[in-house]
């Protein structure tokens, strides 16, 4: 089949792509309708690797997608053909403690799509685990669903910091993941959001997602505007969503006594974490690695119309300008969120 392949470091193709996937008894095989592309897709892309994941031969792209049900395996009672669907991307091959201790996303076993050397899904058919395949609502669109993975980090994180109902947080970094976090922040029960970034156009989408206020940082302090606006007591969890090692001194002056910090991007380089500042407020922190248990409840508020994602979709490709479509997301203008393909 055709398919999106990252044949090696700033070479990708769309070509015929030997892959043949035996439907099990647990199994479904879904038509590819849309995929997102992912900043790490984009990463890939430019750099070949990232981290430890490197790519050594030929991989296909893609783990954000929406598609429909045409096949399903023996054992399978909740899905049936026609039905749309979203998939969550990595499932424990082999399930061991991790999986067993509820922490599935951390299990060594875990199969991710589009992540060295397993394939992604930016092809017309792929076949996965029912148990990680989720029927979407008639009132949820393919682009929506599609939309799904990168809310569930959102969700994870919200869920991290353990919201209660009222609580004010700060985001920061306003790309996709720092959006949809403000998202699920407001969903798990904030009754306002603040987000910091430096591009305008992000903030003023930003500004049109809730009870949420943008602050640039290159015109204002952004310890001083916390601090101001919440009687000097701070917010009661930040969300570190930029992966910038500069936010961290306004992070600690910003967050409240007993408050939470969730690390949610992931900084290329070692960040300076000033440890005392944080115990003399007692400061919880926690991190996310992508998400575990949160694709049907992310579903669910999208189907009840709590929780809207359709602003964020800015740009949409065609399959057949797929190359096209990475070379945009890999210098997105300023006032674009995410980029998706249709298939």
């Amino acid at each position: 089949m055709k398919a999106v392949v990252l044949e090696s470091k700033q070479i990708l193709t769309l070509r015929d792509f030997p892959i043949e996937e035996t439907l099990g008894p647990r199994d479904v095989r879904v038509a590819i309708r849309v995929v997102g592309i992912c900043g790490s897709d984009v990463h890939y892309y430019q750099h070949g690797a990232i981290g430890p994941f490197v790519v050594r031969e030929p991989m296909i792209l893609g783990h954000e997608a929406a598609g429909e049900v045409i096949e399903t395996g023996a054992d399978v009672a909740h899905l049936k053909a026609g039905d749309r669907v979203c998939m969550e991307p990595g499932y424990p091959e082999n399930p061991g403690r991790a999986s067993h201790e509820g922490m599935y996303n951390l299990d060594p076993s875990i199969r991710f799509w589009a992540t060295p050397p397993v394939h992604g899904c930016l092809r017309p058919e792929v076949v996965h685990p029912a148990d990680f395949t989720y029927k979407l609502p008639d009132t949820v669109s393919f682009e929506e669903g599609a939309m799904v993975e990168p809310l569930a980090v959102g969700m994870h994180a919200a869920a991290k910091a353990r919201i209660r109902p009222g609580d004010v947080a700060l985001v920061t970094g306003a790309g996709p993941i720092g959006l949809l976090t403000a998202l699920a922040a407001q969903a798990a029960g904030c009754s306002h959001v603040f987000i910091t970034d430096v591009v305008p156009e992000k903030l003023e989408l930003a500004a049109k997602l809730g009870s949420v206020t943008p602050i640039d940082v290159r015109k204002e302090p952004v310890r001083e505007r916390i601090l101001e606006a919440t009687g000097g007591w701070g917010v009661d969890c930040v969300f570190e969503s930029s992966g910038n090692s500069v936010v961290f001194p306004d992070i600690l002056a910003s967050v409240a006594p007993g408050g939470c910090l969730v690390l949610v991007g992931m900084p290329q380089e070692p960040v300076p974490f000033d440890i005392v500042a944080a115990q003399v407020k007692e400061v919880r922190v926690e991190h996310v690695f992508r998400y575990a248990h949160v694709f049907q409840r992310a579903v669910a508020l999208m189907g009840s119309g709590q929780l809207d994602v359709k602003p964020l979709i800015t740009d949409t490709f065609a399959f057949e300008d797929s190359v096209a479509a990475f070379d945009f997301a890999s210098a997105m203008p300023p006032a674009s969120v995410k980029a998706q393909i249709q298939l």
